[in-house]
């Protein structure tokens, strides 16, 4: 049957099918009661690594196992949900590498003050990217964002309540920085 995509529409090149009938039952006897497995099939995006499976008939194919039973709901509704799923685990994946991942010492009170400082930069930088960045730096890996943005060499001034931001005018990244600080400042003030 068609995928659908999070807003209910049809996903343009994508298919579902269960798996789960077609297994000899001890194939799944080690998997908890209920368990499903759905396969998704579409077409891959461009630059995708194909599986020599995959390279057959060009369509790239993903099977995943769920617990939900029968009755929770159709196929369409449970891929549409493994796949926003997926979303919080590539937060957890980019968090590890901003900081979450060391902690620095073996007393609790500093990893503690570690953990909150690295999840308040993962929490700033997922706002950041909807709110003030567009392009590929909207959906940019947060290395990239370090040495992109965060990393340039600038000074902010602030003199005459105007505030100034000088930056070397060959840096390959200045309009994106000016756009972002532009947007930021067209934010509206929080209510409190």
């Amino acid at each position: 049957m068609p995928a659908l995509d999070c807003d209910g529409s049809l996903r343009d090149g994508a298919e579902l099918v269960e798996l789960t009938d077609y297994l000899d039952p001890g194939v799944l006897a080690s998997f908890p009661a209920g368990t499903r497995l759905i396969c998704r099939r579409e077409r891959p995006h461009p630059g995708a690594q194909l599986s020599l499976f995959d390279q057959v008939n060009g369509m790239r194919h993903q099977v995943f196992a769920i617990d939900t039973p029968h009755g929770g709901g159709s196929i369409q509704f449970l891929e549409v949900r493994h796949r926003c799923h997926a979303r919080v685990e590539d937060r957890i994946r980019t968090g590890k590498t901003t900081g979450f991942g060391r902690f620095p010492s073996r007393t609790f009170a500093i990893n503690q003050a570690w953990l909150e400082l690295a999840l308040t930069g993962i929490h700033l930088l997922c706002w950041t990217q909807p709110l003030l960045l567009d392009g590929a730096m909207a959906a940019a890996e947060p290395k990239k964002l370090r040495y992109r943005l965060l990393h340039v060499a600038s000074k902010i001034t602030r003199t005459a309540r105007t505030t100034t931001l000088r930056i070397a005018a060959d840096w390959p990244w200045t309009n994106e920085l000016i756009r972002a600080f532009e947007r930021l400042a067209a934010l509206p003030e929080p209510v409190t």
